[in-house]
């Protein structure tokens, strides 16, 4: 396993190879579908967003109520294909890399190469797993959005594998 802290060591992130496993920590943004879509709002009526998504990483995931004590609840990733409709205005305003699980339209790898931005893999089914790899999580927009709000998360040593690499180089196939 490779490991990389976002906050200092992001461009290694982007060299890493389709099938790599890697341990993340640092910082990054949690968002679902309907976080999507209000940012895509934002954009097209030209407001600014409430965070940068510059050499940021999204997190697909809405996690489950917070336990006492704990930095968040159990976070696993959510389908990826699901957010295939937002992923180039995602990219187009600097997001370095998205997590979340499963495969995604053959559009996704063209983007991937074109944006220079990795697709990685968290695993599904071991969100409270996952959450241990948290250590602070806040809701920095659209709280309204409940589970679907975007948090900003503190991670270390988070477990991915590089779905679809900088080349547009796949591990499904």
């Amino acid at each position: 396993m490779i490991k990389i802290n976002l906050d200092t060591d992001a461009p290694l992130l982007r060299e890493q190879k389709a099938g790599t496993s890697l341990l993340l920590s640092g910082t990054i943004y949690s968002a679902r579908d309907t976080a999507h879509k209000r940012i895509q709002n934002l954009l097209n009526e030209g407001k600014s967003l409430p965070i940068t998504l510059k050499d940021k990483v999204i997190y697909y995931m809405g996690p489950t109520p917070t336990k006492p004590g704990k930095a968040v609840g159990s976070c696993g990733p959510t389908s990826s294909y699901r957010m295939d409709v937002f992923l180039e205005m995602t990219l187009q305003n600097g997001v370095a890399a998205t997590i979340g699980k499963g495969t995604r339209d053959s559009n996704v790898t063209k983007l991937a190469e074109q944006y220079q931005a990795p697709y990685l893999l968290a695993i599904g089914g071991a969100g409270a797993y996952l959450a241990q790899c948290v250590t602070s999580s806040k809701i920095v927009a659209f709280e309204d959005l409940g589970a679907e709000a975007v948090r900003e998360l503190t991670i270390k040593d988070f477990p991915v594998i590089v779905g679809i690499d900088k080349n547009g180089e796949s591990a499904f196939f």
